[in-house]
Parts: C-alpha cells; structure tokens; sequence
C-alpha cells in the first residue's frame, strides 16, 4: 500500500501596512505565502503550488497577489525597517 497526499505550509513574510481595498482603512496587512507539497508516507516531497496574499487585520479580507507584487512588498517592508525581521518562518501547518 502507498500513502500519498499533499501537506499545505504557510509562511508569514512580512507585516505592511496598506490602504485595504475593502474596508478602506489604513491598517496593519499580513504578507502570506502558501505552499502546498506531494507527500509520500507522510514525506514533504516537493512543491505543487505556491500562491501569495495579504491579509488585512482590520476586516480579515484576503487580496490575492502575485510573485513578483509579494517580493516588491517584501523588499518595500525590509526597507522601512532597515533590514526587517526574520520572516518566513512556518506560521501554521495544514493537513489536507
């Protein structure tokens, strides 16, 4: 028997504060990258998709963005802090 599946990872990167498009109010956004991986007995084996979001923290909506927008917003937010944090550390796991 073969057990395979796949294993969802979720990584904070940065922390910005933005205009949020929904509510309209200037607040703290989350950078979220997610990556979802094929395992194999439980083994992370590769990736199978990576997506990015923000997320605002003042109404929770969620805008989806693209690689190349998460890495600009990451390089904006490393520069108003000189330097940054040490993001990109797994925040939650999901089981799938």
């Amino acid at each position: 028997m073969i057990i395979f599946g796949t294993k969802g990872y979720l990584y904070q990167l940065a922390i910005l504060t933005l205009v949020c498009g929904q509510c309209g109010n200037p607040a703290a956004h989350t950078l979220r990258k997610r990556v979802t991986k094929f395992t194999l007995f439980f083994v992370p084996l590769f990736p199978v998709s990576t997506s990015y979001r923000t997320q605002c923290t003042f109404c929770g909506a969620e805008q989806k963005v693209t690689k190349e927008q998460a890495e600009q917003l990451q390089a904006q937010d490393a520069g108003a802090q000189g330097g940054g944090q040490a993001y990109g550390q797994p925040q939650q796991q999901h089981r799938f």
